[in-house]
């Protein structure tokens, strides 16, 4: 009996064990640099960023970049140089798959330089898109925004030309992670009716949403997009960086509490970290 209950006891250990190592390997990792860039590490250990604007001033960490070991892919929503950010720098370095909608991908190697073999070919609005090496898949949904790139990306233009080059559609992308959640950036849009289809194909389980106005939707037009797309949790984005981007947390809460979906906020730092 003695025996028995050894076994007993060591086979439960072993069990527990288990069950942590699979929770661990589990987790997916979210880490906010500040405005709209993130990085997201899968539990197949890909590394994903989208936007990413590492030298943004809120970011506390100034050697983000440097600190990079290794990026998979880097997502890519419109063309404003708050997005593209220092992709370039970033794909150069680490050799990463560069995504983004179709018009702008072309303009990212003819006019800024990507290498060209790093350069996915871009898809569009209802497009889903393998990203094999982190382990998920990304569907391209809309975005009500502009999608320019401006001086000082373009070169200095000649008297008389353009000084904004139009650069594909603006969207968000859905990505897909397997033994992950599923997370929504939307980019910059303003909320629009056709969210509600997102729930139709997708649960999204964390939304990561601008909220800072001026250029995008503002906390009460975050919160109403929170309602239609329904997801489980919401962080707040692309706020506090430039005294235009006024909307703030605090007023995301309120505008949520209002719809009775403030449970569903969670407010990340610039540098921080979380794990779903």
């Amino acid at each position: 009996m003695r025996y028995l209950n050894k076994l007993r006891t060591v086979f439960f250990a072993l069990a527990m064990l288990a069950l942590t190592a699979t929770v661990a390997q589990a987790a997916t990792k979210i880490h906010w640099y500040g405005q709209a860039a993130f990085k997201i590490e899968t539990p197949s250990g890909g590394v994903i960023l989208i936007d990413p604007w590492l030298t943004v001033p809120t970011n506390p960490d100034k050697n983000s970049i440097a600190e990079l070991a290794k990026v998979d892919y880097i997502l890519i929503t419109h063309g404003h140089r708050d997005h593209v950010g220092d992709a370039l720098e970033i794909a150069k370095k680490t050799g990463a798959k560069v995504l983004a909608p179709y018009g702008l991908g072309f303009n990212l190697v003819s006019v800024l330089g990507f290498p060209k073999d790093q350069v996915m070919t871009g898809g569009n609005v209802g497009g889903t898109i393998d990203l094999p090496a982190a382990g998920a898949k990304v569907t391209i949904v809309n975005a009500i925004h502009g999608s320019e790139l401006t001086a000082p990306q373009l070169p200095q233009p000649a008297p008389g030309q353009p000084a904004a080059l139009t650069s594909g559609n603006p969207v968000g992308y859905v990505i897909e992670i397997k033994g992950g959640p599923t997370i929504y950036h939307t980019g910059d849009t303003a909320a629009y009716e056709d969210m509600k289809l997102i729930p139709m194909f997708h649960h999204i389980d964390l939304m990561l949403a601008c909220i800072g106005g001026y250029f995008t939707m503002d906390p009460a037009g975050a919160a109403l997009a929170v309602q239609w797309v329904k997801p489980t949790h919401v962080i707040p984005m692309h706020f506090g960086t430039f005294g235009l981007l006024a909307g703030t947390p605090e007023e995301f809460s309120a505008a949520l509490a209002k719809r009775k979906l403030a449970g569903k906020l969670i407010v990340m730092k610039p540098g921080e970290d979380r794990s779903f």
